[in-house]
């Protein structure tokens, strides 16, 4: 009577289990982040944020992932294929946001979650998080530079990518201020490509100052198109007399800002902009809404505006950007 007893109570048990562990399956929840490109320590560092979330979220599965170099194509392809495995939620950098647009729809009609990131452009998306305005981000950038010709000289724009919506945004802001209020601002090259690519934007730099001897400013957009242009500079002489600002990250462009082949940087964190993007994921898999003023939870990302995006989704911006040069780079070690 015992072992019948114990034998009632060992089948309990395994059918609890086996109804947990089925519980568990079906509400397992998958967050994939998809990158512009990997292996370069911009995204490696928002890397650190999507695994800050996933240890802030064990139940929930997460990783990032992306193409092995900028290529619309390929993040296309990764995107259709986690369409394919019915993913939770897919938080993404566009490489180039009007690509992606039919797969994202297709995720979203499919009941994926979607996130966006630098793409305030993108209609099928439910949250573009942005770290900022990125008009008055690359305004701002420009006010630097200007402030380092002496308000006059000439001066040449470099982006990674044409396609990319927030180094554009970036770059007509610098533009549009110059023009606005440094007209002896002579802009001789506009908006040069540089494919993400520090050896390409040392390439393109080298190329400018060929053609302009005289140029006395660059402000750049990526964050690799500082260290081409830094390295060009340094290799022409020219420390001191042209000036340098633009995106970039710290301990990339510190030898730079050391030597002053750069003057400043100005960027956002990648690793809190992936714990943001995550977090307003997980927000929408549980059903929430970001609200105007909302505090997500991350520096940066403590009083967020929204606002109606060019689809049915929303812009969240945040003020996470910050400025430095040689005197404090060193605070920010990423």
């Amino acid at each position: 009577m015992k072992l019948k007893r114990l034998g009632t109570a060992l089948t309990a048990i395994a059918l609890a289990a086996g109804a947990m562990a089925a519980a568990h399956a079906a509400t397992n929840e998958t967050i994939v982040t998809v990158v512009k490109v990997t292996g370069i320590n911009w995204f490696n560092r928002m890397d650190d944020g999507v695994k800050e979330f996933g240890k802030e979220n064990p139940g929930v599965t997460v990783y990032q992932t992306g193409p092995g170099r900028a290529d619309a194509a390929q993040q296309l392809k990764i995107i259709e294929d986690l369409i394919a495995k019915k993913v939770t939620a897919i938080a993404v950098v566009p490489y180039d946001p009007p690509t992606l647009e039919p797969a994202l729809k297709k995720a979203m009609d499919r009941g994926i979650k979607v996130v966006t990131h630098e793409a305030d452009n993108a209609k099928n998306t439910m949250v573009d998080l942005e770290a900022f305005d990125n008009t008055a981000y690359g305004a701002g950038l420009n006010e630097r530079l200007a402030k380092c010709m002496n308000s006059q000289g000439k001066w040449a724009v470099l982006v990674g990518s044409l396609g990319s919506r927030s180094q554009v945004q970036w770059a007509d802001g610098g533009i549009g201020n110059a023009k606005q209020k440094y007209p002896k601002m002579d802009l001789v090259e506009p908006k040069l490509e540089t494919n993400n690519d520090g050896e390409r934007a040392y390439q393109v730099a080298k190329e400018v100052l060929r053609k302009h001897p005289d140029l006395t400013g660059f402000q750049g957009s990526s964050s690799l198109d500082v260290i081409g242009i830094g390295r060009a500079v340094e290799e022409a002489g020219k420390v001191g007399k042209i000036c340098v600002y633009g995106t970039g990250l710290p301990t990339e462009a510190g030898k730079f800002l050391e030597s002053g082949a750069i003057n400043g940087i100005a960027f956002w964190d990648p690793k809190l902009a992936g714990l943001a993007m995550n977090k307003v994921a997980k927000m929408l898999v549980d059903g929430k809404t970001v609200a105007d003023g909302a505090d997500l939870g991350v520096p940066g990302y403590t009083k967020v505006t929204v606002s109606k995006g060019p689809g049915k989704g929303v812009i969240v911006r945040g003020t996470g950007w910050v400025d430095v040069d040689k005197s404090n780079y060193k605070q920010y070690p990423f």
